[in-house]
């Protein structure tokens, strides 16, 4: 009973690989200063650079987000997203991206992308239906894009999620 509650205490107080701010999701990165940089430029580069209409995806990074059960990744939102019509309602039914009415069909393709990508990426890829009607929505530019954020985004939520790292935060891109 007392090794529990150890473990209890050990999973509150720091991640599994230090002592950080609960509310400090970079600085683990100076861990491994070149790969923390590369990362840091990787997911610099998805936000800023990234083709993507905003609602497209915000959809699948918190698809994204949900399947990783990541809450700093839950708890993100994009300054700009009250522009582009989004609200936390939109992210409220993110688990129901097959069937909320406020998701356009190219929102929810970019959201089964995303939920297969992190659950079943073997018959994803395999899966012609899923090509046919995804090309009726993105080229083959706007597909890359979504498959380099989601592997991006599924990346670095498990990285957090499993290492116990800044799962108090709360972002504003």
């Amino acid at each position: 009973m007392l090794q529990i509650a150890v473990v209890a205490a050990y999973d509150a107080a720091m991640s599994r690989i230090g002592a950080f701010a609960d509310d400090d999701v970079t600085a683990f990165a100076v861990r491994s200063p070149d790969l923390g940089t590369a990362l840091a430029n990787f997911s610099h580069a998805v936000y800023t650079k990234g083709r993507l209409p905003l609602r497209v995806r915000e959809l699948a990074r918190i698809v994204i987000a949900d399947a990783n059960e990541c809450m700093v990744c839950q708890n993100t939102r994009d300054s700009e997203g009250a522009a582009a019509g989004i609200d936390e309602e939109f992210y409220d039914h993110a688990a129901e991206w097959r069937t909320w009415e406020g998701y356009s069909p190219a929102e929810r393709i970019a959201a089964e992308f995303a939920f297969r990508f992190a659950t079943d990426h073997t018959a994803l890829r395999d899966d012609d239906d899923f090509w046919a009607r995804a090309g009726e929505h993105f080229d083959h530019d706007l597909m890359t894009d979504l498959a380099l954020s989601c592997a991006m985004w599924l990346g670095m939520g498990r990285l957090l999620r499993t290492l116990d790292i800044g799962q108090t935060c709360k972002i504003t891109l």
